[in-house]
């Protein structure tokens, strides 16, 4: 098990990453969340098991309140999953790794 943990992209790397990227995982947090805390090692977890296959990242809200606003979020932690540049799911508040997992899986 590696002990990377996902990278924080900016707003100005993010249209590049879902152009690149076939799937993409973005978590959509902040340091004074709590709950997000827990949505953290799952995100690590996924990155982990969709090695390869699928790029899991994280957005501060603070430093990029634009990015968060445009997909029309409120609450977080959200997770937001991109298929080929298109939103394909979104989970927001604390969910189980499964959730995670199998939004992502059928996307394949």
């Amino acid at each position: 098990m590696s002990t990377d943990t996902v990278a924080y992209v900016q707003e100005s790397e993010f249209d590049a990453l879902l152009s690149e990227e076939k799937v993409v995982v973005v978590d959509f947090t902040a340091t004074w969340c709590g709950p997000c805390r827990l949505v953290s090692p799952l995100m690590d977890q996924l990155a982990e098991e969709y090695k390869g296959r699928a790029k899991v990242v994280k957005v501060d809200i603070d430093n990029n309140k634009p990015i968060f606003k445009k997909f029309g979020l409120r609450n977080i932690p959200a997770v937001l999953i991109f298929k080929d540049g298109e939103l394909a799911e979104t989970i927001v508040g604390v969910s189980p790794y499964e959730q995670f997992s199998s939004a992502v899986e059928k996307l394949f």
